[in-house]
């Protein structure tokens, strides 16, 4: 009864009980004292009771923060998609001459976004300083040491190319707006910030998606101003700055800076991206909780690693002589010699991609070998990872397949045409495969050597037993010269691992080589006329130049990839 009524049944119901041993025994009862059993059995109750509501009201309030964090998410995706949509269509609107929209109008919206970015990253690096827990944990996934040397050395090179721009854009004061100037002057205090600012709380949303809008806003930006310098023939009105012949420049540095400032281009663009990828994924870790012991120290190591690098090498040295050939004689307009540095050039990547494709096949038939388990439980970076491999490589596709109708629909003919379809269908099979090999390794537990050894040494008596057996059959010889199973075990751990890790060296190598290619102005979509002939220049221009900047991401994003595969092999 006393579980029941609480505090007062239980007094009540013992001194009724000691009333009436009283009586029964003949004597007046002293006065009733508190019991010593009931009673902290009614404190054990009471004290379930607080747990109960203690667990009630932590559920309440995680409860509560999972909505407050939602609701964070959902303000933040609206602002992103407003930032985005916007920045597209002020960015496609000052593409085009006959649009009422130009470069300084894009340029404006952008110096407005990235102050308002930095203010907030300042605003937000000094107000967290001063907090205690600010930092509730971090991510080892979410910035490797890789991913952050990429950050700055990206930035560096962005830093340079806006020193440049600066310097260039001075000569062209007197004739043209002062907003080409304020531009990378903000740009780069943005980058310095941004590199600077690498914390992580629970409070960032916001200005975490702002961040991302305004790196993804630069990215596009960087693009439409790369893919029309290349495409100079269409939009010959941005040749100088500012889009007038009429402006000319007043020092005799400015076709030097300019031509040198459009070679750092591609590392600014992998800035924007490395920088949007990081936001994203310090974005999706904001309140999440993570298992500190599911973190693997991993270390690089190149020891037995041989051939993978040696031959990656070979080919990056012959990838890049074959490149520097060809971007001199097309650049000098011989018919001939342009057909025949094509050539060059189709064969060499074909030869690439061939060696790329084997290695990836022999990967894959190594991991049906391997016995390392998949990651369990979900993780922002990883899933990034696989959907920027995935979505980054339609890119690529899409110019390859275009190129392959081009080429069946018209014959096929020659000897250009032909290698250019060979490479075409054979940068889709290496795609498909290198796909496969990278997001297979990305969900493969680190390869630990000691669970596996652990089981050879079931019964070391019987290798003891089985070693001095050996030994006295053997008079005269000091030590066996045979492999125990120990060691067969352990060779064959090692050669899995070490195959591994050089088809990864071998494959970064040959992306690196695929990267620098098209990132530093190969464009043999262009200097091959058949695609321009079948689909008209305009249409052509513009797959190519959608197309291209995804396929650059996609093979530097590769060379991310397999480096961290490389490591949990």
């Amino acid at each position: 009864m006393h579980l029941t009524f609480g505090f007062f049944s239980c007094e009540s119901s013992k001194m009724t009980s000691e009333a009436e041993m009283a009586d029964e025994e003949g004597y007046i009862s002293p006065p009733p004292t508190l019991p010593s059993t009931p009673c902290s059995i009614h404190l054990g109750v009471q004290a379930g009771s607080m747990r109960r509501g203690s667990d009630v009201l932590s559920t309440s309030r995680g409860t509560v923060r999972e909505r407050g964090r939602n609701r964070s998410w959902l303000l933040s995706s609206i602002i992103t998609v407003n930032v985005l949509i916007l920045g597209i269509a002020l960015v496609s609107g000052s593409v085009f001459n006959n649009v009422k929209i130009n470069a300084i109008n894009l340029q404006i919206f952008l110096i407005v976004l990235v102050i308002l970015t930095t203010a907030w990253m300042l605003y937000y690096t000094i107000y967290t300083s001063r907090e205690d827990h600010a930092v509730l944990y971090k991510d080892s996934h979410a910035g490797p040491v890789w991913l952050r040397g990429g950050l700055v050395l990206f930035g560096i090179c962005s830093l340079i190319m806006d020193v440049f721009k600066i310097a260039n854009y001075i000569g062209y004061l007197h004739c043209d707006s002062a907003v080409k100037i304020v531009f990378p002057v903000v740009q780069a205090v943005f980058i310095l910030v941004q590199v600077r600012t690498q914390v992580l709380t629970s409070e960032m949303d916001c200005g975490l998606m702002l961040t991302l809008s305004t790196n993804l806003m630069l990215w596009m930006a960087a693009v439409t101003e790369e893919s029309l310098h290349q495409t100079v023939l269409i939009f010959h009105f941005i040749s100088a700055p500012g889009g007038y012949s009429s402006c000319n420049c007043s020092h005799s540095a400015c076709a030097v800076l300019e031509k040198a400032y459009y070679y750092l281009y591609p590392f600014n663009i992998e800035y924007s991206l490395f920088a949007s990828a990081m936001a994203y994924v310090m974005w999706k870790n904001v309140g999440r909780l993570v298992d500190e012991h599911n973190h693997h120290s991993l270390h690089f190591r190149l020891k037995d690693v041989l051939v993978g690098p040696a031959v990656g090498l070979v080919m990056l040295v012959a990838g890049l002589g074959t490149f520097v050939i060809y971007k001199v004689d097309v650049e000098k307009g011989d018919p001939g010699k342009r057909d025949t540095v094509l050539m060059i050039h189709y064969v060499m990547n074909t030869v690439a991609v061939t060696l790329m494709s084997v290695s990836t096949v022999a990967g894959c038939a190594i991991y049906r070998l391997d016995q390392r388990d998949h990651v369990s439980g979900k993780n922002p970076t990883r899933s990034l990872d696989v959907g920027l491999l995935i979505g980054a490589s339609i890119g690529q596709f899409t110019i390859c397949y275009f190129t392959i109708v081009a080429v069946v629909a018209t014959g096929a003919e020659g000897h250009l045409n032909a290698l250019n379809l060979a490479v075409s269908l054979l940068t889709v099979i290496q795609l498909c495969l290198q796909n496969i090999f990278i997001i297979e390794g990305l969900h493969r537990e680190p390869f630990h050597e000691d669970m596996h050894q652990a089981s050879v040494f079931t019964n070391p008596y019987v290798l003891q037993a089985q070693a001095h057996r050996d030994i006295h059959n053997l008079p005269g010889t000091f030590m066996e010269t045979k492999s125990s199973p120990a060691l067969t075990v352990h060779s064959m751990l090692t050669w899995k691992r070490r195959a591994l890790k050089e088809i990864c060296a071998f494959l970064m190598l040959c992306n690196i080589l695929l990267w620098i290619m098209p990132a530093f102005g190969a464009r043999p979509q262009f200097d091959n006329t058949i695609g321009a002939e079948f689909y008209e220049f305009t249409m052509w221009a513009a797959v190519v130049n959608i197309g291209l900047p995804f396929g650059i991401f996609y093979r530097m994003h590769s060379v991310a990839s397999l480096f961290e595969v490389f490591l949990t092999s």
